[in-house]
């Protein structure tokens, strides 16, 4: 099965950064691709066990889901 050239982007991206846990929006932003995508891409990650999604919150006010690559 071929991997999409987003998941590489988004693969590539998150071991980059050293497993820091990013949100969805920001590996959007570094990498040129929407956050829609990214959210895809990383399902399908977290499915094959090879992502996490962890809540956490920006300001103490809004509640956002950051990534990271187990």
């Amino acid at each position: 099965m071929a991997i999409s050239e987003n998941t590489k982007k988004v693969i590539e991206f998150l071991k980059a950064n050293n497993g820091k846990k990013v949100t969805s929006a920001e590996v959007a932003e570094a990498i040129g691709i929407e956050k829609r995508s990214v959210d895809g891409v990383f399902t399908g990650l977290q499915k094959k066990g090879l992502g996490i999604r962890v809540d956490g919150t920006t300001d103490g006010a809004k509640e956002i889901s950051l990534l990271s690559i187990t």
